[in-house]
């Protein structure tokens, strides 16, 4: 057993723990499920995957989580520090490295997997963004935090 496939298992066992250790996890869990071993699935993903919208719809066992978790961690991570570079780098009309805090939030709020205000707030909150005096942000410094993920995971 490979030692992602060990910490998968550790991880399930800690949602069926917090579930009442019945050997089985919500299926409304399967994204934290997959974000607790280290993976980043969309939305889009975790329900293709059968991860559920309201809590107590299904009950998966190991074997499910497995074959999910194994699903997931087939599907390649496309984006790149560059990509995330040029995405920002359309709004940054001096080319200066910076960007305007509202476009970011706009950004984040209007794109790909759509965050709510609550998570951008969160985002900002955990990457210790910083706006200068004309509520700009050095959006390099922003990704590198955003990619190295929240603080002590």
């Amino acid at each position: 057993m490979s030692e992602d496939l060990r910490d998968a298992r550790e991880v399930f066992d800690l949602f069926d723990f917090w579930d009442g250790r019945d050997g089985l996890v919500d299926a409304y869990k399967v994204g934290d499920f997959l974000r607790c071993t280290g993976l980043n699935p969309t939305e889009e993903n975790i329900k293709k995957f059968g991860g559920t919208k309201n809590q107590g719809e299904k009950q998966l066992p190991y074997e499910e989580c497995k074959a999910i978790w194994e699903q997931a961690k087939a599907i390649k991570d496309t984006m790149t520090h560059k990509d995330f570079r040029e995405a920002f780098k359309s709004f940054d009309r001096e080319g200066q490295g910076f960007i305007s805090a509202a476009e970011m939030r706009h950004m984040l709020n209007a794109m790909g997997d759509r965050l709510t205000d609550s998570e951008i707030d969160d985002i900002i909150k955990y990457t210790d963004v910083r706006e200068d005096l004309e509520g700009n942000i050095k959006y390099d410094t922003f990704i590198e935090k955003v990619m190295e993920g929240p603080p002590g995971v």
